[in-house]
């Protein structure tokens, strides 16, 4: 269960799978309103996912924890690129605090990380990505665009974690740093997505 390297990085033009879902949660606004409403699903996505790591851990579910910690910490390399898209508009913007965050059982935890990143892959980014490529704003389609990608593979990550449960194995997962795909065991050369080199990869 990997995604597969293709030989130029995947785009909203040489993809097929950027269609938008039809009944759409979003609010659209201009590329600067997506990049903050991102920034705080995101920040919201990353607080959840490390309650939910504790969680785990605490249950003993190891392995299902790591994963948790490296999505977590997936969510904050998108945080970062989409608040240093606003602040090239708005310098001193500040990105909002994380509210508490809550967990329950750890499958339940799992479908609702695989929920949140569907909606983000499928509707939040697709949408995202449409506006900032119709106002030019191709710096701000990339950083989204990487985020989309990543998303669907935390979502299929999550759901093979839901399918396993009580299945482990000690595979570890490898996150790459510069778009924020997640790699389950170490079989792969580079990223699919950014083409980030295994060697730049951080292990949890």
């Amino acid at each position: 269960m990997t995604m597969k390297v293709r030989d130029v990085t995947p785009t909203a033009e040489n993809s097929t799978n950027f269609n938008i879902v039809p009944d759409v949660e979003t609010v659209v606004g201009s590329t600067l309103d997506n990049l903050k409403a991102a920034v705080a699903g995101e920040t919201g996505a990353s607080a959840k996912y490390a309650e939910f790591s504790r969680l785990a851990k605490e249950a003993g579910y190891d392995q299902i924890s790591r994963q948790f910690a490296a999505t977590s910490a997936a969510e904050q390399i998108h945080i970062k690129l989409e608040v240093a898209e606003i602040q090239k508009k708005e310098p001193t913007y500040v990105p909002p605090e994380a509210a508490d965050a809550k967990g329950f059982q750890t499958d339940v935890n799992l479908i609702s990380g695989a929920l949140g990143e569907i909606y983000e892959t499928s509707d939040m980014y697709p949408n995202f990505i449409k506006v900032a490529i119709d106002e030019g704003e191709s710096s701000a389609e990339l950083v989204f665009t990487r985020a989309k990608l990543a998303e669907a593979v935390h979502a299929e990550l999550y759901m093979d974690a839901y399918n396993n449960i009580d299945a482990p194995d000690d595979r570890k997962f490898y996150l790459c740093p510069v778009c924020g795909y997640i790699h389950k065991g170490d079989d792969f050369e580079k990223c699919p997505i950014c083409f980030a080199p295994k060697s730049a990869f951080k292990e949890f």
